[in-house]
C-alpha cells in the first residue's frame, strides 16, 4: 500500500470533529436520557466543566454555553488526530484500527485528565453500564469518523478516491 498524503485540516477537523461532536451528543441524549436526564440538564453538565455547579441555575446561557463548550472539546479531539496523523502514516492508512484506539483513548484522557482538572462535579460511584458506554461511544463516534475523514481526505490529496 503506498503512502497516502497527509490529511487536510480543514476535512479532519471541522467535518470529523462536528460529526464526532453530532454523534456523541446523540449517543449522550440516548443513553443519559434512559437514565432519566433530560437534554438541558446534560448540556448544563458539560458547561459545569467551566462554570462549576452553578452552571444547572444559568438556565438556557448554561445549556448553551454546554453545547458551545462540546463542540469545541470534538474539534479538539479531531484537531489532535489531525496533528498525530500529519506525523504518523498508519492513523490515515488504517483509520479504522486507529479511530477505535484514538476514540477509546480520548475516552480515558478526557476521563482522567480533562474532567478532573475541570471544574465539573464528581461523577460519582463507578457504574459498569456508563464505562462502557463511554468507551465504546467514544471509540465508534468520536474516534472512527474524525479517522475516516481524515483517511477521505488523505486519499482525495493523494489523487486517489
Amino acid at each position: 500500500m503506498a503512502i497516502l498524503s497527509p490529511p487536510s485540516a480543514r476535512e479532519t477537523i471541522l467535518y470529523g470533529g462536528l460529526t464526532a461532536g453530532l454523534l456523541d451528543a446523540f449517543d449522550a441524549t440516548l443513553f443519559f436520557g434512559a437514565l432519566g436526564a433530560k437534554p438541558d440538564r446534560i448540556a448544563q453538565h458539560v458547561a459545569s466543566g467551566l462554570l462549576g455547579p452553578r452552571s444547572f441555575g444559568y438556565g438556557v446561557a448554561s445549556i448553551v454555553a454546554g453545547i458551545v463548550l462540546h463542540f469545541c472539546v470534538a474539534l479538539s479531539i479531531a484537531t489532535v488526530f489531525y496533528l498525530l496523523a500529519r506525523r504518523i502514516s498508519a492513523m490515515v492508512e488504517h483509520p479504522v484500527i486507529a479511530g477505535l484506539v484514538f476514540g477509546a483513548t480520548a475516552y480515558f484522557v478526557m476521563g482522567h485528565v480533562v474532567v478532573p482538572l475541570s471544574r465539573a462535579r464528581n461523577p460519582g460511584p463507578f457504574s459498569f453500564p456508563v464505562f462502557v458506554n463511554g468507551v465504546v461511544g467514544h471509540a465508534v463516534l468520536i474516534g472512527l469518523p474524525i479517522a475516516l475523514w481524515a483517511a477521505r481526505s488523505a486519499r482525495r490529496r493523494s489523487g486517489r478516491q
